[in-house]
């Protein structure tokens, strides 16, 4: 009897603490009586966001000239320092100039030699045309003496031409750059025996602007391909991106280039097409052989539909947020994501302008949850409802 009488006293104590208190069935709601949560929400606009792209890119010089001495002889000087900027125009190499000074001499005197002969035929032509119009001398003097001065003639000119090409090797013994840029180390001392244009000397290479080789990957450009005829990307008008460079210390190169080549083929190696970049480089900062983040800027995804990262859970079946309704409920609502824009996914399906997505408070909901929309400008959530940790990008 009295275990009887304490089993029944013990259900009828717990039935009581199960029951609710007065006054509770008008303060809860679904959920045991507990108030709905809180929320913080973000509304989904539809906005224009700049897109760039970024590539591992390898500086060049714009130009790189063999330097090669036109004519043969002996080098006397060295007019440069070896890795130094040189102008264009400046006198790298002295060849030995005495043996064409020579040949130019004598080119001179043959002009003034030719010069005389060609006066003097012409006078004798001058004196034979009456002569032959009086009928004091025969057609063939007439004839010879006007022969005589097309041929001088030609012989002047000959003398001329020649005299032009021994200035012209005589000016060839002072080597100079044939484009302003950097020096490289000179193959060839003092003293040493030049054989003309087969004996390479030095080269110069040209850093302002600077080139930067890169090569954009195929599936990747396939990709942007379809974007831009889903609408989804918009591309700078004949392809005129706008180009920045990051160097290997971090920071952002502050001058801007462009977009100056692009191959149409596609490299059976690599799997990339190759693509360079012609970049502003007036204080030689940066040098050949660098590597570099190249930056493409320029496109833009129009009406682009963004959601904050914290807001995007993973799923069984993907990835989704929680929208509140109209009836003032969570709902889950599974998205298809794009690329990140700063701290937010781009949503390519999914959600609509106008939704509001849940940003804070998400560790307390269910689909169908009832919750209240938390004042903006109220205090910050407590510890353990603050914004979840974005995924990892693809």
């Amino acid at each position: 009897m009295h275990s009887r009488s304490f089993l029944v006293s013990a259900v009828a104590f717990v039935v009581a603490a199960c029951s609710p208190s007065n006054g509770s069935e008008k303060k809860g709601g679904p959920g045991m009586g507990f108030p709905p949560p809180e929320v913080a929400v973000s509304e989904v606009k539809a906005q224009s966001l700049p897109l760039t792209f970024e590539y591992v890119g390898q500086t060049a010089g714009s130009r790189e000239v063999e330097v090669r001495a036109r004519v043969p002889g002996i080098i006397l000087k060295r007019n440069f320092a070896e890795g130094e900027p040189v102008k264009e125009g400046q006198s790298l190499y002295t060849i030995d100039p005495a043996s064409f000074e020579a040949v130019a001499a004598r080119a001179e005197a043959d002009v003034v030699a030719a010069q005389a002969r060609h006066e003097q035929a012409k006078r004798n032509a001058a004196r034979m045309k009456p002569l032959y119009a009086e009928k004091a001398v025969s057609q063939k003097e007439n004839d010879d003496a006007i022969s005589a001065e097309q041929i001088t003639a030609a012989d002047l000119k000959s003398a001329k031409a020649r005299l032009v090409e021994a200035k012209l090797n005589l000016s060839y013994t002072k080597v100079e750059a044939p484009v302003s840029g950097v020096s490289s180390r000179s193959l060839r001392s003092e003293g040493s025996l030049v054989e003309g244009p087969q004996t390479l000397l030095t080269s110069v290479m040209q850093v302002d602007p600077i080139w930067v080789n890169f090569g954009i990957p195929d599936n990747e450009q396939a990709s942007l391909a379809k974007e831009v005829q889903a609408g989804r990307v918009e591309l700078p008008k004949d392809g005129a991106f706008e180009v920045s460079l990051r160097l290997n210390d971090g920071t952002v190169y502050d001058k801007a280039g462009k977009l100056n080549f692009s191959d149409v083929r596609v490299s059976p190696t690599t799997g990339t097409r190759e693509a360079r970049a012609e970049v502003p480089n007036p204080d030689g900062r940066i040098r050949p052989g660098e590597f570099v983040r190249v930056i493409l800027k320029g496109a833009t995804r129009p009406n682009a539909v963004t959601v904050p990262q914290r807001a995007v859970l993973e799923g069984p079946q993907g990835k989704f947020v929680y929208i509140v309704d109209e009836k003032g409920t969570a709902q889950p609502r599974p998205i298809e994501v794009g690329d990140w824009a700063g701290d937010a996914w781009i949503i390519n399906k999914g959600v609509q302008p106008g939704d509001k997505v849940i940003v804070e408070g998400l560790m307390r909901l269910g689909p169908g949850a009832p919750v209240k929309i938390a004042d903006t400008n109220a205090k910050a959530p407590a510890q353990g409802e603050g914004p979840q940790k974005p995924p990892a990008k693809k």
